[in-house]
């Protein structure tokens, strides 16, 4: 790797059917400055758009996952700018929930503010057992409030209100009972946890898993009813599709899947 993209604040690898988006500012524990957002949503889109990439994983350089947004460009800014700031973090956090890979964030270290925001909005995340994760703005007089509309989501109104009224963090555990992340493990075994997730969702359908997510974000907010029209529609098209149906033949006929895409 040369020096010049060793010091870029987004790293990617593709290792077959797995990119790896890694924050790479260790020395300001990795802050989502807006330059790093803007190549974070640069380089999540083209990912998205190649067929051969199945599935995302975002981690990080150094002993944090991140520190949220980079406050040292944030004195003495007009209003603009900070309007700019938060819609490119918004554009961020929509961006994973549009793409139709699953996107993991493997979590060492601290997530904090925007850090923790980014956990929330990915579609599963796996931490170590020493991570943390917090939403400290109101100790700084800046309210978390785009990070709280993941957060709120994933752990329910209490639980969410608590941590960001008090700003105090919460363990690996901690998140793992609340649901903000989907296992905790001994920072030794993380890869491996994560290779286990990512084996099982590759043997599915990409056409199919890109489906289900994207169904999954339009229902998740409706009443029940609503859900249920949008969802049957989207299964009577998924149930037609060439892999739904050979799926359902493999499955009949004892034997493995042959998956098109289509």
């Amino acid at each position: 790797m040369s020096r010049l993209a060793a010091e870029a604040p987004v790293l990617t690898r593709t290792d077959g059917p797995v990119a790896r988006l890694t924050l790479n500012r260790p020395d300001k524990r990795n802050a989502l400055s807006l330059e790093l957002m803007e190549q974070l949503i640069a380089r999540l889109q083209r990912l998205g758009a190649d067929p051969e990439v199945r599935v995302i994983v975002v981690d990080a350089v150094g002993p944090a996952f991140s520190a949220g947004h980079d406050l040292g460009e944030m004195i003495g800014r007009d209003v603009p700018f900070y309007q700019r700031l938060f819609d490119v973090c918004t554009e961020l956090m929509e961006t994973i929930h549009r793409l139709p890979q699953p996107v993991i964030a493997k979590v060492e270290g601290m997530a904090t503010a925007a850090g923790c925001q980014l956990v929330g909005a990915c579609d599963l995340a796996v931490a170590a057992d020493g991570a943390r994760f917090a939403t400290p703005g109101v100790k700084i007089g800046l309210f978390c409030s785009t990070p709280m509309v993941p957060l709120s989501r994933a752990i329910g109104r209490k639980r969410a209100l608590e941590m960001l009224l008090t700003g105090r963090p919460i363990t690996a555990e901690t998140a793992l009972d609340w649901g903000l992340v989907n296992r905790v493990v001994p920072a030794e075994a993380l890869e491996d946890e994560l290779g286990a997730i990512v084996d099982a969702i590759v043997t599915s359908s990409p056409l199919t898993v890109g489906l289900g997510k994207e169904a999954f974000y339009a229902q998740i907010e409706l009443d029940e009813h609503r859900a249920y029209d949008l969802t049957k529609a989207v299964m009577a098209m998924n149930a037609r599709a060439d892999d739904a149906q050979e799926g359902m033949c493999a499955f009949l006929e004892k034997r493995p899947a042959t998956w098109r895409g289509r």
